[in-house]
């Protein structure tokens, strides 16, 4: 069953950007974020108490892994939301953010010890390459410049965040870190809701589904597949499976949101795709 834990993660994860699509058509991006983590927080303490788990930690290992779901739940997820809500097409949002294993692996070295060799930097290369052939010609008109600074955004919370779990004693259940990840995310919206936005959430048929998709399968699921493979792999080794993650999120753009992708498009996913396979591949 572990051996196809990366498989279903692809799955979940590219899903996660279809599903974000319905959300924010019925409701503020922060509110949304706010309302989900909510509820994964209740359900993540439901689960500790059922499997007899320490909630009550020390303040070091409360705040290690609150600080993660603030870079997860809080700028990665915001900024990814925030996005789509203001016009950026769903499958290049989720380009930008995959590009995170090749920001990974470059960083990994100076931060986690881990040897980067001379093909992750060409992998890097060209996933930066592949990046810019999508972006390059739509910037300010099909892609608003407000949406691209906050994916790029989101870009570094998760890369950020995936050296930053690596780096934690890991010294927590994980149904007690995962609580405490959701925590710092619902704070983190409640914050931006106070601070800059009127919040609303129309609990619509289309929204229910959507906001459970994401709870149940994404954040208890998708997840938590990931804090697990963080955990028992090295950093590198983990992200290298984001690489197939652009091409199932176009095609499931593609197939439920009648997204499409011109050819120069097209170009730069297949680059970037083979950049982010080179840089991360053994």
């Amino acid at each position: 069953m572990i051996k196809i834990f990366p498989f279903i993660f692809i799955l979940l994860w590219s899903s996660a950007f279809i599903t974000t699509k319905p959300i924010i058509d019925n409701s503020n991006p922060f509110a949304a974020l706010a309302f989900r983590f909510a509820l994964v927080a209740f359900g993540f303490f439901i689960f500790s108490l059922y499997s007899k788990q320490k909630i009550l930690v020390c303040k070091k290992y409360f705040f290690e892994s609150f600080l993660s779901g603030v870079l997860f739940h809080g700028f990665y997820l915001g900024g990814v939301f925030y996005s789509i809500s203001i016009g950026m097409p769903t499958a290049i949002a989720a380009l930008i953010v995959t590009l995170q294993p090749v920001l990974t692996n470059a960083l990994s070295g100076p931060i986690l010890n881990e040897q980067v060799s001379s093909k992750q930097w060409i992998g890097v290369l060209l996933g930066f390459t592949g990046a810019g052939l999508v972006l390059g010609f739509d910037i300010g008109s099909k892609i608003p410049v407000a949406g691209l600074i906050a994916t790029l955004i989101a870009l570094l919370a998760i890369t950020f965040s995936t050296l930053w779990q690596k780096k934690l004693s890991n010294n927590l259940p994980l149904s007690v870190s995962n609580m405490n990840q959701a925590l710092g995310g619902c704070l983190f919206h409640l914050i931006i809701i106070i601070s800059f936005v009127d919040p609303y959430i129309n609990f619509s048929q289309t929204f229910i589904i959507a906001m459970s998709h994401q709870v149940f399968l994404v954040s208890f699921g998708a997840f938590t597949i990931l804090m697990y493979l963080i955990k028992n792999n090295s950093a590198s080794k983990t992200v290298s499976i984001f690489f197939l993650i652009p091409a199932t999120s176009a095609f499931m753009a593609w197939l439920f949101l009648n997204e499409n992708l011109n050819i120069l498009d097209l170009i730069g996913f297949f680059i970037t795709t083979i950049g982010v396979y080179i840089a991360t591949r053994d």
